[in-house]
């Protein structure tokens, strides 16, 4: 309280001392200066040590939050970098993984399709082959169809020839048989003729 209260006073008494009539001499300003000097010089020094210690220990303060802001920064932009990076890293591997992927189901496709291509060809083939089993077959049907129905016309044809001549020959015998009993009977008649004229 004393050293606020002293400014003060000092204050006043400066500036009554300095608003004195402008006929005062040299040697009162000295005068002046050696009073100011006797009561506030230890007060103004210790201001100025106060003042001191307080710029050197903001300076300080000062100097100490920017080293350590700084190293913080330096922390976080490296930690900022080894995140960056690992993310980069995976990525890397989660792209390659993926076209290690891609080339994967591409080869897989690709002897899929050869796989498919063969099994078609195989069936292709097979078919190919069926169908002309099958035509081959039918032919060979056909044609025993073709010689057994010839071969049965040729004996059924036989087999009428046959039976046309036998009833042919029936035919004849019977005629002649017809005919014996026409000359039986004639000779029959001829017979009962004959005793009666007798």
């Amino acid at each position: 309280m004393m050293t606020s209260e002293e400014p003060k006073a000092g204050d006043g008494s400066a500036g009554r001392k300095e608003a004195a009539p402008p006929g005062t001499d040299a040697a009162g300003g000295a005068n002046l200066e050696k009073i100011r000097d006797i009561l506030f010089g230890a007060q103004v020094d210790d201001f100025e040590k106060k003042f001191a210690r307080l710029e050197e220990r903001l300076l300080k303060e000062t100097a100490d939050s920017r080293a350590e802001t700084k190293k913080r920064f330096d922390s976080l932009e490296g930690f900022i970098r080894k995140e960056v990076e690992s993310l980069a890293d995976r990525l890397r591997g989660e792209q390659e993984e993926r076209m290690d992927a891609g080339k994967d189901i591409s080869r897989e496709l690709r002897e899929t399709a050869k796989g498919l291509e063969k099994k078609l060809g195989s069936l292709d083939e097979q078919t190919t082959r069926s169908q002309r089993e099958l035509r081959q077959q039918i032919l060979d049907q056909s044609k025993a169809l073709t010689e057994e129905i010839r071969t049965r016309i040729r004996e059924s044809s036989t087999a009428l020839s046959k039976e046309l001549k036998e009833l042919r020959a029936e035919k004849t015998d019977r005629t002649a048989l017809a005919g014996l009993f026409t000359e039986a009977a004639m000779r029959l008649t001829n017979e009962s003729k004959s005793p009666g004229k007798q």
